[in-house]
């Protein structure tokens, strides 16, 4: 991304990267993994959703009128990742409350029907804020998304246009895989094979949950065989969630072309080294709405942005983004 580009903004303290944790991989498997980060004290609700299904939702109280933030997790996280606990810590401490959603079948039991969720279920979004909004009728309320939740946040904001600002005050999205085709494929290369597997792990084993819940529902042997996820949402996603193959799911779920559609003041915060989003997805600035502030850092990984001496910290990305919802216009600088 040029430097001078004067739609990029920066954080007041540019993103960092030690220099024993520089490398983009390095980035993404120690602040997935390692990195020292307390859990909240959350106080656990389950919701029941308008199909008569339910999702597990994790919350903190905030002080008086003050906003609400509303923090929704990546593929296959879950309000445990460190991530999410670090979003919850940085708004706690601004003396904020929290809602923190688990997609269904994330929150460690399998949700009832046979649907599970997916890079596109913009519904589930909707009805999600529509909820918290009505419990907090009267004070700002952001959103923010993490790798496949912002690219469930984007595509919400995109059709929804100015409707959307009927719920929301603001939005973030962190690492977002804008293109569902190239970060798809991308991950089925070289070393990013170790984060599918990572992914089919788990996905795979939902899957067999999901069979067991109902029989015949999709095919169980073709999905378990399942070597990248295209092939496992070509078996499983897609059929589970109406579209017609893997390519009508990643074309219709993609994010990127909803970016020109957002009418909420709303942040793209991705590293340029991210391993799971080619440099080339990330939008130009004619791709974007002119509410929507890109900032990409040259270096973070995948949802990494670990700053400091060892071992590390990660709020450098929720000081950020809380930066933007106490102040989102003040974007319009570049030192990138």
């Amino acid at each position: 991304m040029p430097p001078s580009d004067p739609s990029v903004a920066p954080a007041a303290d540019a993103f960092q990267a030690p220099f024993w944790l520089t490398h983009r991989h390095a980035q993404t498997l120690y602040g997935a993994l390692f990195v020292p980060q307390a859990r909240p004290r959350w106080q656990r609700q389950r919701w029941t959703t308008p199909d008569d299904d339910f999702i597990d939702v994790d919350l903190l109280e905030g002080k008086g009128d003050a906003p609400v933030l509303v923090i929704f997790h990546g593929l296959e996280g879950s309000t445990d990742s460190r991530y999410v606990r670090a979003l919850a810590h940085s708004a706690q401490r601004a003396g904020w409350a929290v809602v923190a959603p688990n997609f269904r079948g994330c929150s460690g039991i399998m949700n009832r029907l046979p649907r599970t969720y997916h890079a596109g279920d913009s519904a589930e979004i909707q009805w999600i804020l529509a909820r918290v909004r009505s419990r907090h009728a009267h004070v700002p309320l952001h959103a923010v998304g993490i790798s496949l939740g912002g690219n469930m946040l984007l595509k919400w904001l995109g059709e929804q246009g100015p409707q959307a600002s009927r719920l929301l005050t603001c939005a973030a999205a962190v690492a977002a895989p804008l293109d569902l085709h190239a970060v798809g494929d991308h991950l089925a290369r070289g070393f990013n094979r170790i984060y599918t597997h990572h992914f089919l792990t788990t996905l795979k084993q939902k899957a067999q949950l999901k069979f067991n819940q109902y029989p015949g529902l999709f095919d169980l042997a073709a999905t378990l065989k399942a070597r990248n996820l295209r092939e496992f949402d070509d078996r499983f996603m897609a059929p589970l969630h109406g579209f017609s193959d893997v390519n009508d799911y990643w074309t219709r779920c993609s994010s990127k072309p909803w970016l020109t559609g957002i009418r909420v003041p709303t942040l793209l915060l991705n590293a340029q080294d991210d391993p799971f989003v080619p440099q080339a997805v990330l939008p130009q600035e004619q791709q974007c709405a002119a509410g929507v502030i890109r900032d990409f850092p040259a270096r973070g990984g995948h949802v990494g942005f670990v700053t400091g001496p060892f071992p590390g910290q990660i709020s450098w990305m929720p000081g950020r983004v809380m930066q933007f919802f106490l102040d989102p216009h003040d974007g319009a600088r570049s030192v990138r």
